[in-house]
């Protein structure tokens, strides 16, 4: 009878019988088989399981495989039933039967309502037990993501820093080049020279405009040619015009051309309004790129945050993957090689985006820390039956087998103090699996460290490239 071997256990000492009485009609005998599973990691630990015959199997992924952490094998072990004391309480560990075995099972909100009636004062010192707890976690992320704000908020003043003072460059040399294109038109038009010479003077301008960028020896080479050139020609200031006209893609070819256009005294302020007008264009086109850059990363950091954009919707995830290499560019130069395998079609999935985009700073993060800032960081993303994959790779020493058993465990880290809180892996698997079912694990080794993460492919999803 259910009531006699619960009363015969000693887990259950300070119950009266009445008390042990309830709680078997209260809840249920289950007969499992092996193989079978009671419940699952990350699910709401809304059941209390105790054992009375068998023994049961408390599993958790590691890799590609679920490995045994402990066992029930004592009757009266119990797991579960956080939710009676605990609203946010989940398992830690999958159950799984490994031999036929035999439990007791009370839904936990029936079990906190016995057990609040009885001890009254036990549940209380219980319940402050939790609270203080979940305050420190609380406040250990908190101090995680001010962390992880303060890192991405440095990389991009670093990362808008560079362009925009390309622009304030761009912008003051300008100033001074506009000053002697005026100045070497109004030379060009002291001389003697036709509407007709003019017009296709400027032709010949517009050609060299059209040409295709040198490299550097070419370019070094190219400045000689024109100096050269200028020297046979009585074409002083040569060491002025030769550059930029080499950095615009002219030759001595184009230079003969210019001579038969306007040769004699109108040469020397033609070719100095040429080199004037390409070194304007190229200003010009410098402070471009440098405000297209700065609107990239406000664009990119618009993305990241996901601001204006609903907390759940389809997304797809090579987007956010992006934003978030961009939002951490600074940490991806100077030896970090960035190899990205997207495969084309890749459904959509229905999820978070900002969570998301945390998961992937955490697991790039983690990977440029583990190689110490030298080495290739794969990025991969690819379809799996009804799941995309996203795989965040390094070349890195590799993870040991005790270091992988505890990644994900809340507080567990390797880096040294101030550097991190040990929650970066725990909240990236509380966003994968339990806010969006999915599954997030580890395959490592020497040389090759691989996060690995599953997502559901949203319902009806159409693809996306």
């Amino acid at each position: 009878m259910l009531y006699d071997e619960l009363r015969a256990l000693s887990l259950l000492d300070g119950f009266t019988d009445e008390q042990v009485l309830e709680l078997s009609e209260s809840g249920e005998q289950l007969h499992v088989d092996p193989g079978e599973r009671l419940f699952d990691e990350g699910r709401p630990a809304d059941h209390w399981w105790l054992l009375l015959d068998g023994r049961i199997d408390l599993v958790r992924w590691i890799g590609h495989e679920e490995k045994v952490m402990a066992s029930m094998e004592v009757r009266g072990q119990w797991a579960g039933g956080f939710r009676a004391w605990d609203e946010h309480g989940v398992y830690m560990g999958s159950g799984r039967a490994a031999v036929p075995s035999r439990v007791f099972r009370i839904a936990a909100d029936r079990l906190g309502a016995l057990v609040d009636r009885s001890f009254p004062f036990a549940v209380h010192l219980l319940r402050g037990l939790i609270g203080t707890a979940r305050r420190i976690e609380s406040n250990a992320r908190q101090r995680e993501a001010l962390v992880a704000l303060g890192t991405l908020a440095a990389g991009l003043a670093h990362e808008i820093n560079n362009p925009a003072s390309a622009a304030v460059r761009s912008v003051g040399a300008l100033r001074e080049s506009c000053d002697e294109l005026l100045a070497s038109l109004q030379r060009l038009a002291a001389e003697p020279i036709t509407t007709g010479q003019f017009v296709a003077l400027d032709d010949l301008r517009r050609a060299a405009d059209a040409a295709p960028p040198l490299s550097g020896l070419e370019l070094a080479e190219r400045e000689d040619d024109l100096s050269s050139w200028m020297a046979e020609h009585g074409v002083d200031r040569d060491w002025a015009i030769a550059p930029a006209l080499a950095a615009a893609g002219v030759d001595t070819a184009w230079c003969d051309r210019v001579a038969e256009v306007v040769g004699g005294p109108a040469l020397r302020p033609g070719l100095e309004w040429v080199a004037s007008a390409a070194t304007t264009s190229a200003l010009i086109s410098e402070a471009q790129d440098a405000t297209r850059r700065i609107s990239d990363l406000v664009a990119a950091v618009k993305s990241y945050s996901q601001l204006d954009r609903a907390e759940v919707q389809q997304v797809r995830v090579v987007d956010g993957l992006e934003s978030t290499l961009v939002m951490l560019g600074h940490r991806l130069r100077d030896g970090i090689t960035v190899r990205r395998e997207y495969a084309d079609d890749v459904p959509l999935v229905e999820a978070s985006p900002g969570e998301l985009n945390q998961v992937w700073t955490n697991l790039i993060d983690n990977a440029v820390d583990a190689m110490e800032g030298r080495g290739t960081l794969r990025v991969g993303v690819f379809a799996e039956e009804q799941s995309v994959v996203v795989e965040i790779g390094d070349t890195g020493p590799g993870m040991t087998d005790e270091v992988a058993a505890h990644a994900f465990e809340p507080f567990f880290t390797t880096k040294e103090v101030g550097r991190g809180t040990g929650l970066g892996l725990d909240i990236s698997r509380r966003i994968v699996v339990e806010r969006h079912g999915g599954d997030i694990a580890f395959e490592s080794r020497p040389g090759c460290t691989v996060a690995r993460v599953r997502l559901p492919v949203a319902g009806g999803a159409a693809a996306a490239s």
